[in-house]
């Protein structure tokens, strides 16, 4: 059994993301890096580097912060959740993809032409797997 690259990269996200350290690690494959450069395009990621250690690639990014300066502290986490999983494949056509937040959130899908959003899917007219929710 092989392991779920996209829960793994979505784990890692959230756990930088609660502790605000900021910098993330990924292992670097083909979908990692299609949705990580959807994360840097739509501004949840400020920036990307490919790191090489012993034959392994990796992901090394830096995570957004919206911080309010006349608040100490305040929580602006960001939320990821993974729709479908190795066991259930949950797909959809281009008129029923879901609106996250009436569109402030993003749908990533994995159609016949790449790994996309919600809004280039739309454009384009095709449906896919849905893979994740990030709001």
């Amino acid at each position: 059994m092989g392991t779920d690259t996209i829960a793994d990269i979505i784990t890692s996200i959230r756990n930088v993301d609660m502790n605000r350290k900021g910098m993330v690690r990924i292992t670097s494959t083909n979908i990692t890096e299609n949705i990580v450069k959807i994360l840097l395009q739509e501004g949840f990621i400020e920036n990307v580097r490919k790191h090489r250690e012993s034959n392994k690639y990796f992901l090394v990014s830096t995570l957004r912060h919206k911080r309010n300066r006349k608040e100490p502290y305040r929580r602006n986490s960001l939320n990821l959740k993974r729709i479908s999983h190795p066991g259930l494949r949950i797909y959809s056509n281009y008129q029923r993809i879901p609106k996250i937040l009436g569109g402030m959130g993003i749908v990533i899908l994995s159609t016949s032409q790449g790994i996309m959003t919600d809004r280039e899917a739309r454009l384009a007219r095709i449906g896919g797997e849905i893979l994740c929710y990030i709001w």
